[in-house]
């Protein structure tokens, strides 16, 4: 057996300007993982007790995946499943009868909570890892071809996303990250004949390079109890962008300012100069959703950040509309502090800490 690890994600800075070219966002993989196991069996089988679907049987005939019940939260896997299956085809390498399970630990199965750590992208990189570890070929076990399957998977089930999510799952730590051209890779996926080129090609636009914060620099996380979900957010700001592109270009601008800002003090060490850059990266998100009618920036966000702010700096995490928002301090009694204020206003701070490691193999013998 084979066991897997995947860390979520959390956005930084450069929200919805990195789905664009050339723009870059900064994002980091937590201590919160998606967890896989898989061994060869002589049926293919699927374990996801996190969504109650257990004992599921699927088949695979000529790369696509056939599931024993219809359920659309098998997407995002039936993707990942035949993705990988045409890429060892491609390769020459005999398709092993397998039985995966994976696990989340990303939301809270408990209560129910879910937080917004990036589950879907962490579920396509274990189940894409998964698959290739179990076929002993250490070539394919490398990160950039994991995160290019993985990335392939992802967008030909959600038709949009920038891909960084999947980068801290599969890199992890703080990374810089410019998204590759989907449209570009939509149609090298419909048009090439060979998924095995598409990998091993440079992908256009692609930046994926590893950061190291100010040491000192404290990241801490906290939950506003709203939920949101990505892809109606994204399609919000298609939208608008297509009639007030003039406001569109004016946030991207200032959303590339505040990044390559924060870049800088990362690179330079310098604590007071990432505050700065964060506090830029709010006001250009916060503006944008004011001028697009687009709630980024929740009541709940806004308490969140106002109460960070006097302590350093804060701002939304992700597309906004509830879930996670973010703040740099500098000490651990500004934290305490911290925790307590936003508990006041019914903010549950989290646990969270950044993951070094991406992308884990374990082989239990």
């Amino acid at each position: 057996m084979i066991n897997i690890k995947v860390p979520g994600k959390l956005m930084i800075a450069g929200e919805y300007a990195v789905l664009e070219k050339n723009q870059k966002c900064i994002v980091a993989a937590i201590n919160r993982y998606v967890e896989g196991s898989i061994e060869p069996s002589i049926k293919n089988q699927l374990f996801l007790p996190d969504l109650k679907l257990e004992d599921i049987f699927f088949e695979i005939k000529n790369e696509n995946v056939e599931f024993s019940i219809e359920d659309l939260r098998l997407s995002f896997l039936r993707n990942s499943i035949s993705v990988v299956v045409r890429f060892l085809k491609e390769n020459s390498i005999e398709l092993i009868p397998f039985k995966l399970s994976i696990k989340s630990q990303l939301d809270d199965a408990s209560s129910g909570k879910k937080y917004g750590l990036g589950s879907s992208a962490a579920i396509v990189v274990a189940a894409v890892s998964s698959i290739l570890a179990l076929h002993n070929k250490d070539e394919f076990l490398n990160h950039d071809t994991i995160f290019k399957l993985s990335a392939i998977a992802h967008l030909k089930t959600q038709g949009n996303g920038s891909g960084a999510d999947i980068a801290a799952g599969v890199y992890g730590g703080w990374l810089e990250y410019s998204a590759f051209n989907s449209e570009w890779l939509l149609r090298e996926i419909e048009n090439s004949d060979k998924l095995k080129d598409i990998v091993e090609s440079p992908w256009r636009n692609l930046i994926i390079r590893k950061l190291t914060p100010p040491s000192e620099l404290k990241l801490v996380v906290g939950w506003t109890k709203e939920t949101a979900s990505t892809s109606p957010m994204i399609r919000k700001v298609d939208n608008f962008k297509k009639e007030n592109p003039h406001i569109y270009k004016e946030f991207l601008k200032e959303s590339s300012v505040s990044v390559d800002n924060l870049i800088k003090a990362f690179d330079d060490n310098s604590f007071e100069d990432s505050i700065s850059a964060l506090s830029e990266n709010r006001k250009a998100l916060k503006s944008f959703g004011e001028k697009a009618c687009i709630p980024i920036e929740t009541k709940k966000l806004t308490d969140l950040c106002s109460i960070g702010e006097q302590y350093g700096s804060a701002k939304s995490s992700g597309a906004g509309g509830g879930d996670c928002g973010i703040a740099f301090l500098k000490d651990d009694y500004e934290k305490q502090e911290l925790y307590r204020e936003w508990e006041k206003a019914d903010i549950e701070p989290l646990d969270l800490e950044i993951s070094e490691s991406g992308v884990s193999f374990k082989i239990l013998t």
